[in-house]
């Protein structure tokens, strides 16, 4: 079953952030632009210094990881999934290692 967007919302802030799951065409393409426009100021430093080290080559293993990965994070900052587009919490969980919370669960 695939996985479009997965919408989390930080309860605290009612911040909202959408996240893709699985392989990240974005990524593949656009490199380290990907983690800069969402914020994500670690991994624009580690894909950019590892892009020129690679001449690009990483950019084919950060599209099998980065969603994974930033779907950790705000999971470990305190959001939760308000919604996902196909499938439910429990199969994507299960698929990605990854302890996901409801809103209001």
């Amino acid at each position: 079953m695939a996985y479009d967007v997965i919408t989390f919302e930080n309860p605290d802030s009612g911040l909202i952030k959408k996240a893709p799951a699985g392989f990240s065409w974005t990524t593949f393409f656009f490199g380290f632009f990907v983690p800069l426009f969402r914020g994500d100021w670690k991994f624009v430093a580690i894909m950019l210094v590892l892009s020129m080290i690679t001449f690009g080559l990483s950019q084919w293993i950060f599209a099998f990881l980065y969603n994974k990965w930033y779907i950790e994070k705000l999971a470990s900052n305190g959001f939760k999934v308000n919604e996902i587009k196909k499938g439910d919490i429990g199969e994507l969980s299960k698929k990605l290692g990854i302890k996901l919370a409801m809103i209001g669960a």
